[in-house]
């Protein structure tokens, strides 16, 4: 059955909304929180065995839900909606022809590039140009104009960044199709495309990618977007583009677990090496707090590199007391922080799961959000994941087109 945008949407309000207190109400201490407490999951949680509790982290509570004994009937007909809702098509990519100039970006950005050169021809055919927003350093803009050999402008706010993609594009001295480049904030001063445009977000965060769509709806370009950070507002909350997710208005806070995702290996490191490094920092919480200082989660790492995390308590409790003016940790204090902290992250850790497993769903609401105000503007539009996990959990794409035909050769697992 064709994947549909009204429907997925419909589902996806379904789940979410009746969950918004799981959602806004973080897991920050081993204290069972009201949402779990109300649906009677806190005896179940708490007493997931270590290896249960691993295999829900690294897979998903929604994916391994139904391999699991005496799971309360709430808990896993939630674990069952948020599967069948996250259960997207994937996009079929056409080797490219050419091989794309990489030099200069790292391995997993290639990827990512790769995969979107080769998704996007059915669309450039008829685009006359490609307008890449929120540019970067430029890498898009310069691969699509020599593969495509099309008029290509980058928009960049960040006059640094243009300049270096300036300097890259001198490096090909003799291109006929030279892409460039434009300081412009896109969403203070809104982004000006033609209808015979294409227009690229790729991991375009927060309120850069609502601006984008916005501007597509009015205008009447073509668009490929791939949504990252959706935390990234001015605004408090994040209210809904289209009339068919009214009601569906999101903290900033809550959009920011959209971040998480279950994978056993992350982009960066293990998952096993993610939990000892939050573990780490809720230890460092734990000991400021104990000496007398009331520390937000999240800001026990101020002035500290959150990677540091990952060398443990002792590593990080000195340079975080030291930048506070305090004496470095005793021994006996380090201990005795460890001690507790690995007791109540236990906690922390079960208790989170449902709440975890709710991050893609807000990611994917937001998606069928920007979907379905282009639908309503008249709009054919394709969602599929256009990379694999392993390069990047935020691999939601968003195709659109006013002229169907367009979309033909988008090929997915739904067509």
């Amino acid at each position: 059955m064709p994947f549909s945008i009204p429907l997925a949407l419909e589902r996806a309000l379904a789940t979410l909304l009746p969950a918004l207190d799981i959602v806004a109400q973080r897991v920050d201490d081993a204290s069972v929180p009201a949402w779990c407490e109300e649906r009677g999951w806190a005896a179940y949680l708490l007493g997931l065995s270590e290896q249960d509790l691993q295999h829900c982290e690294a897979e998903g509570l929604a994916v391994v839900a139904t391999s699991l004994r005496n799971v309360p009937d709430g808990l896993i007909e939630l674990a069952s909606r948020v599967r069948e809702l996250c259960a997207l098509p994937a996009l079929t990519l056409l080797p490219a022809s050419v091989e794309p100039d990489f030099r200069g970006v790292a391995r997993r950005k290639q990827q990512q590039l790769a995969a979107l050169l080769a998704a996007i021809p059915p669309l450039v055919a008829r685009a006359k140009r490609i307008v890449d927003v929120g540019a970067g350093s430029g890498h898009f803009t310069r691969l699509s104009a020599r593969h495509f050999r099309r008029d290509t402008l980058g928009l960049e706010r960040d006059p640094a960044r243009v300049t270096r993609a300036y300097a890259r594009e001198q490096d090909d001295d003799g291109q006929r199709f030279a892409a460039r480049y434009s300081v412009v904030d896109a969403v203070r001063d809104g982004i000006d495309l033609r209808d015979d445009d294409l227009a690229i977000g790729l991991h375009a965060c927060g309120e850069l990618g609502d601006a984008l769509v916005g501007a597509v709806a009015t205008q009447g370009a073509d668009l490929v977007l791939v949504s990252c950070c959706l935390q990234k507002i001015g605004a408090p909350c994040r209210l809904p583009l289209s009339d068919a997710a009214r009601g569906l208005s999101l903290r900033k806070e809550t959009l920011g677990l959209s971040n998480l995702s279950s994978q056993a290996s992350g982009v960066e490191t293990t998952i096993e090496r993610t939990m000892q490094a939050r573990q780490a920092r809720y230890a460092l919480r734990h000991l400021l707090n104990a000496r007398g200082l009331h520390v937000e989660p999240g800001a026990e790492m101020h002035g500290i590199n959150r990677r540091q995390a990952h060398t443990g308590l002792a590593s990080i409790a000195g340079r975080a007391l030291m930048l506070r003016g305090l004496p470095p940790p005793s021994a006996a204090e380090l201990s005795e922080t460890q001690q507790r902290a690995a007791c109540d992250f236990a906690k922390i850790r079960r208790l989170s799961l449902p709440r975890d497993m709710l991050a893609r769903v807000i990611e994917l609401a937001v998606v069928l959000d920007r979907a379905a105000l282009l639908v309503e503007r008249g709009y054919a539009v394709r969602v599929a994941t256009l990379f694999e996990r392993a390069v990047t959990p935020r691999n939601i794409a968003l195709f659109a087109s006013r002229d169907p035909a367009r979309l033909a050769g988008v090929q997915s697992t739904d067509s």
